[in-house]
């Protein structure tokens, strides 16, 4: 096994590199989530940091225990569907729970949607015998 100590030069070059791509792309969507001024727009800029700031990171970290454990490290790759996975699904979600709050806001309904009343199916009543 190779310690940090034996990692070439360009390796450690290419692995902060990655680092500090995905660093600075998680920042902006950070930046983007304080700066943006609507709801919707808060909710665009950090989904996209996230999904691409994960994936140079996730980069970085494939090779630099692919090098120092000198054997394939790929199950970093899980790591990063889940989250390119999960993170647009949310996005989707909260995005659709603010346009129905807002569209309920609209048309004056209640903050509280009571649920649709069925409507009961017809009762026979039972023959009187004469």
């Amino acid at each position: 096994m190779m310690h940090l100590e034996q990692l070439p030069p360009w390796a450690a070059i290419i692995i902060a590199l990655f680092v500090v791509i995905g660093a600075t792309l998680t920042l902006l969507g950070g930046v983007g989530l304080v700066r943006l001024k609507s709801f919707y727009q808060r909710l665009h800029a950090p989904t996209l940091g996230y999904s691409y700031g994960t994936l140079p990171i996730i980069l970085a970290s494939m090779l630099m225990f692919s090098l120092t454990e000198q054997r394939l490290v790929v199950h970093e790759l899980m790591i990063g569907m889940f989250i390119l996975i999960t993170t647009p699904i949310t996005l989707l979600m909260l995005g659709r729970a603010a346009l129905r709050r807002d569209r309920d806001r609209k048309l004056g309904h209640d903050e509280i949607v009571p649920p649709r009343n069925r409507p009961e199916p017809p009762t026979e009543e039972p023959a009187k015998d004469a």
